[in-house]
């Protein structure tokens, strides 16, 4: 399967998803939006991040900077941090350089390794977007943290690939569909700038049909 252009979602979104279901679709289907200190602070740091005319080339390393990648298997679009393309033998050739060359993408996250999956699958996800893009095979990247200042490893393997692959067939379908899931609150709802407007505690009150239904049942 392949999608139009008019159909890709922002690669971005797929750590929104992974992290918060209702996040994603808050963001992305509902349009919603709201700041707090860890989106302004990550915000400056990919500006820093993406500026191309950073680019630079290190004898064997060539850097490029906010990257644009695509993928019609996906349907997704968005932008890599940092590709760095290696000089190997199996790597493939690049337009005005000598020899080939292996991409690996990296990506900078503002503070450290989190306890889920999020940041390694969107890594993972510019990877398929670059080897769809490119006709390449990429093994592993890695993920900056601002907070560590130290990059973490990762390899892209097929369980890696399957969940990217299924996270966003779901995403394509909730979007479709205009759906936004239920808040399942979290000790994460604390940290979210958009907790004013999912409102996760009114999970913990009765709607007004449940409330009906009990009034209901208790007359009969």
């Amino acid at each position: 399967m392949t999608y139009h252009p008019d159909d890709f979602l922002l690669l971005s979104g797929l750590q929104h998803f992974v992290f918060c279901r209702r996040q994603w679709a808050l963001i992305h289907i509902e349009h919603q939006w709201a700041e707090n200190f860890r989106t302004v602070d990550g915000m400056i740091l990919h500006e820093k991040v993406h500026d191309p005319d950073a680019d630079e080339t290190r004898g064997d390393l060539r850097i490029t900077r906010g990257m644009a990648v695509f993928s019609a298997t996906l349907g997704i679009s968005g932008e890599c941090d940092v590709v760095e393309f290696h000089r190997q033998d199996k790597g493939i050739a690049l337009h005005g350089r000598d020899g080939f060359w292996q991409p690996f993408p990296v990506e900078y996250k503002r503070g450290k390794p989190k306890e889920n999956l999020s940041d390694s699958l969107q890594l993972c996800a510019q990877a398929m977007c670059l080897e769809e893009m490119l006709c390449c095979t990429i093994p592993k990247g890695a993920l900056y943290y601002g907070e560590t200042h130290h990059r973490l490893a990762v390899s892209f393997t097929a369980q890696l690939r399957q969940q990217v692959s299924e996270s966003l067939l779901e995403m394509h379908q909730l979007y479709q569909r205009g759906h936004t899931p239920k808040v399942r609150p979290t000790k994460a709802c604390n940290a979210c700038s958009l907790k004013e407007i999912c409102v996760p505690k009114l999970l913990k009150k009765k709607s007004a049909v449940a409330y009906l239904k009990a009034g209901l049942e208790d007359g009969a």
